[in-house]
């Protein structure tokens, strides 16, 4: 019988922008035959490589954020904007040249940019409910697009994980088919919009039970 599926860190990011519809996410959709959340609609992300560990920032996440991750702080910073790179094509970085960028990251450095993690705000967390094949403890961050250093309507560099990669209304976000998770997400990003304090605190899900975690 096997035995329980291992939780595994992870980071997303819910990119944000101001569009003539109103505040817009950037989403795409994974495949049929995907293995965890096939079909569904969801913000780039992906569980934390060790390479992550060793990134050198152009800027590093705020101090006060930082502190509410705790060590792997560095760590899903980085992953976070790999993620967003590999997937979306999106360039979360600054203007820096990096010769000696670790493998998972020259693709980054080719274009000129070492991360920026201080474009970053960490604003949900979530563990995977029992039950799935693939179980996350994911950290969500909150990016605003005018920090991108790239366009944001080109996604040609993005890898085939995630289709139709596009700008969702939040107003007309719950019209996709989403995770339960991400639904929630989107929950949080617009209590953030109407409540800009930064000293907000981080709600954390966890299977069927939701509490807060004050920094």
């Amino acid at each position: 019988m096997p035995g329980p599926v291992p939780i595994r860190d992870a980071a997303t990011v819910v990119l944000l922008r101001e569009t003539p519809d109103g505040p817009s996410v950037l989403m795409g959709r994974r495949g049929a035959r995907a293995a965890f959340m096939p079909s569904k609609y969801v913000f780039p992300g992906g569980a934390l490589d060790p390479v992550d560990a060793t990134v050198g920032f152009a800027a590093p996440l705020e101090p006060a954020h930082a502190a509410r991750l705790g060590e792997l702080a560095a760590p899903l910073s980085a992953c976070a904007i790999r993620e967003l790179w590999e997937e979306t094509g999106q360039i979360l970085g600054r203007p820096a040249h990096w010769p000696d960028a670790p493998p998972g990251w020259r693709g980054f450095a080719r274009t000129g940019h070492r991360p920026d993690a201080a474009a970053l705000v960490p604003v949900f967390r979530a563990v995977t409910p029992p039950g799935q094949p693939r179980r996350f403890d994911a950290r969500f961050f909150l990016a605003r697009a005018d920090h991108l250093a790239s366009d944001p309507d080109d996604f040609d560099r993005a890898e085939d994980e995630l289709a139709h990669l596009h700008w969702v209304p939040l107003a007309q976000s719950e019209a996709l088919d989403l995770p339960r998770i991400t639904q929630l997400a989107l929950r949080e990003v617009r209590a953030r919009l109407d409540d800009p304090d930064p000293a907000r605190p981080m709600p954390f899900f966890q299977g069927t039970m939701e509490a807060d975690i004050r920094p």
